[in-house]
């Protein structure tokens, strides 16, 4: 709540198209209702392993004998797996810090089958019913959350951070420090003729 009074005033001179270059869809728009601590690309880029981990306990199941060895080399995966997804998210962060890019709106119709396309196919590999190089299958699994991070997420967390801190991330936009009505009153001085001018615009 005081997160969202603090931004109110950068917020409130935004247009619907800055808005939505800022918030993004409806998981960006989750992720930035979150502290910016807790939104930070390495987490997001770490809890979508994390939620790719959850997926692959039932082909570990598959792949070995006994349950033991199932889950100790299932911990060993998913810890890698997370940590090489929190790595490319602090790596965009950098970039992105870096050139200062804007959000993309990241390639949809590609990104979102491939984790179930991944767990499908370390699914037939595991369980023998096709020999599929698991390099292929992991690309597959890992690609969709860093390329999401890097594209829309660490961009969109680095403009939020900006604004937290009493920035305005948009040069089009006018400062939210100096209203325009100030502004004009200062340029206008002591001319009564011009400050009758300015009201009756204002008044319009």
């Amino acid at each position: 709540m005081e997160r969202h009074v603090r931004w109110s005033g950068v917020l409130s001179e935004l247009d619907s198209e800055h808005e939505d270059l800022l918030f993004g869809t409806s998981l960006s728009r989750r992720f930035s209702q979150l502290p910016l601590w807790l939104s930070h690309p390495a987490n997001i880029g770490m809890f979508y392993g994390f939620l790719i981990s959850l997926a692959l306990i039932f082909p570990y199941i598959l792949r070995y004998d006994s349950l033991n060895e199932s889950f100790s080399n299932w911990l060993l995966f998913s810890a890698l797996f997370m940590s090489a997804c929190l790595i490319l998210g602090f790596s965009s962060l950098i970039l992105v810090s870096f050139s200062n890019r804007m959000p993309m709106t990241p390639p949809r119709i590609v990104l979102y089958p491939m984790p179930f396309l991944g767990i499908a196919l370390l699914g037939l590999d595991y369980s023998n019913i096709l020999d599929i190089p698991s390099g292929i299958s992991l690309f597959v699994l890992l690609l969709p959350g860093p390329a999401y991070v890097h594209l829309s997420w660490a961009p969109r967390w680095r403009l939020l951070c900006m604004i937290d801190e009493g920035i305005n991330p948009f040069e089009s936009v006018k400062s939210y420090i100096n209203p325009p009505e100030e502004l004009a009153d200062s340029l206008a001085g002591e001319d009564t003729e011009l400050l009758e001018v300015v009201d009756a615009f204002e008044s319009e």
